[in-house]
């Protein structure tokens, strides 16, 4: 009778519990601290189990706030003495600028008058665009001509200059005009053409390694007089823009092999 008496009393004993311990929870939560159990159970009381929770954060959350942590934002004022942040930066912009302009020159599968413009020729004067030496025209889809009749002794350097460029053509001369038949692009003159912007971007990224490598250098000449934890930043905030200048250069690969290849 007793065992059965207790038995009866188990969940008074268990409200009792929660009450007793409903004021301290809100601390208790506070240090992930939880109540006793119930006599006689395995679990918490309700009440009690809901405070006993433990928000964690998200692996995504925690990457975001890693990367927000470990940027580092110069006031290039501030370090003139040390290195020109401001030249460095422009010395990254003028290589993506070569890249843009690479790819424009020696990548261009459009055909019209205007895409032999790039086209340089070599004559014994110097070096001069083909569009100031000669009049292109285009007479259908598949064939251009360029006339040469205002600088006739450069003829012969315009259509060597355009059988060495990257765009598979093959000229023609007929006195001072040079005939330019357009082949046909093919997957296989698109692949090519991928394949080349992949070796432009990479001498592009060679070339941000040689500025980040130079800046780098001249920022340690200039140990003596600051401190170490400042040279560290400085170092990191030039790392942090060759990085951002990479990534630059692989938006500018990855739209011209989505151009190239469909």
């Amino acid at each position: 009778m007793a065992l059965n008496n207790l038995r009866l009393l188990r969940p008074l004993l268990c409200h009792s519990v929660v009450r007793h311990f409903r004021a301290p929870l809100a601390v208790s939560s506070r240090a992930n601290v939880c109540p006793p159990l119930c006599p006689g159970t395995t679990r918490w009381p309700p009440a009690a189990a809901a405070t006993c929770t433990r928000p964690y954060a998200t692996k995504k959350a925690k990457a975001k706030a890693k990367g927000q942590s470990g940027k580092v934002n110069i006031n290039a004022a501030l370090v003139e003495d040390i290195i020109s942040l401001d030249e460095v930066k422009q010395d990254m912009t003028a290589v993506l600028g070569a890249l843009k302009e690479d790819f424009t020159r020696n990548l261009s599968i459009r055909t019209s008058p205007g895409a032999l413009d790039h086209i340089v020729v070599t004559t014994k004067d110097g070096k001069f665009p083909l569009n100031q030496l000669g009049q292109i025209s285009m007479k259908s889809p598949l064939f251009i001509m360029v006339n040469m009749s205002g600088f006739p002794e450069a003829t012969a350097a315009a259509a060597r200059a355009l059988r060495e460029s990257s765009m598979n053509l093959n000229p023609e001369v007929d006195g001072t005009i040079v005939k330019v038949p357009v082949p046909k692009v093919t997957r296989e003159h698109r692949e090519s053409l991928a394949k080349l912007a992949k070796q432009f971007s990479n001498k592009a990224k060679e070339t941000l390694r040689k500025v980040r490598s130079n800046a780098v250098t001249q920022v340690k000449k200039a140990k003596e007089g600051h401190s170490e934890d400042t040279i560290r930043l400085v170092e990191k905030q030039i790392q942090q823009m060759a990085d951002s200048s990479a990534v630059d250069v692989d938006k500018l690969l990855a739209a011209k092999t989505k151009e190239l290849l469909g």
